[in-house]
């Protein structure tokens, strides 16, 4: 265990009270990492060594930031016209409602909503 000692400075009220503060500040290392930066490094250089693959990783890259322009400007364009962002407000009212008269509004119901929650945590987390 390391400790840093941070050099004295004066503190804000330095100038009434003429007194300096020192901070100590423990560093201490979770956990060790398995994998090394340089290995990953290495992997990412290995897998992309051929001009080839560099070109359709830029590629990609360029196709992944046209794609968020254009869904970002299409919902902009939606959002200004008059008509649908009231229609999708109802759209989007009429389904919580419908959510909740299927789930949650009724005792069994709920209960099977829940017991299905559960199911699929424990489903995803491998129990």
């Amino acid at each position: 265990m390391r400790q840093y000692e941070e050099p004295l400075r004066p503190s804000p009220t330095a100038a009434v009270s003429q007194t300096f503060r020192s901070r100590s500040v423990v560093v201490k290392v979770a956990q060790d990492s398995s994998e090394s930066p340089g290995s990953i490094v290495t992997y990412v250089k290995s897998s992309f060594s051929t001009a080839e693959d560099i070109f359709a990783l830029a590629g990609i890259g360029f196709a992944t930031v046209a794609a968020l322009w254009a869904s970002v400007n299409l919902v902009e364009i939606i959002d200004k016209l008059p008509v649908l962002p009231l229609f999708f407000e109802l759209i989007g009212i009429s389904v919580a409602w419908v959510f909740i008269y299927n789930n949650l509004l009724f005792k069994p119901k709920r209960q099977e909503f829940l017991g299905n929650i559960k199911s699929t945590i424990s489903r995803i987390l491998g129990q």
